[in-house]
Parts: structure tokens; sequence; C-alpha cells
């Protein structure tokens, strides 16, 4: 029986990832329109902002600007494109 030919693997790039945003690490990258974001704090929910927990807020800053710093807020059921580390 022949064998099969070895498929070439290309090299992993760090590529974006589709995760929820409860599940954003310290040290995870976002890009937007204004430019590239590092979390800073670990991802919350605030039951007076958000009731039974349907927004999760985590607090970002510029990573060409340190001091630009900006909270966000995304519906827990939402996928956010992350770069990690």
């Amino acid at each position: 029986m022949p064998s099969r030919p070895e498929k070439k693997r290309e090299p992993q790039v760090a590529a974006d990832t589709k995760i929820l945003p409860m599940e954003l690490q310290i040290g995870d990258r976002l890009v937007d329109e204004t430019g590239e974001w590092e979390v800073t704090v670990r991802p919350y929910t605030s039951p007076y902002t958000s009731p039974g927990g349907k927004n999760v807020d985590a607090r970002i800053r510029k990573v060409d600007q340190p001091a630009a710093a900006d909270e966000r807020t995304w519906g827990a059921h939402e996928r956010i494109a992350v770069r990690r580390g």
C-alpha cells in the first residue's frame, strides 16, 4: 500500500482568539479603531450596573500611552477578539 505524502505545516502565527469577556486575562490585548489596548484588571460584573451579570466590565489601558486608561463593557454573551502574549 503506498504511503500518504506528508502535509506541510505552516508555522503558527499569533492570531486573534475569540473569547467571552469573563475569560479575559491581565495582559490580553484588544485592537479597535482607536488603537491597541491591554487589559489591566480582571473582568468583573457589578450588580449595580448590570442586573443578573449580563454585562462584563474590564479596565484597559492604551499600549502606546499608558496614562490613557478606560473601562469597557461587553455583553456577557459577546465574543471579543484578543491577542494573548
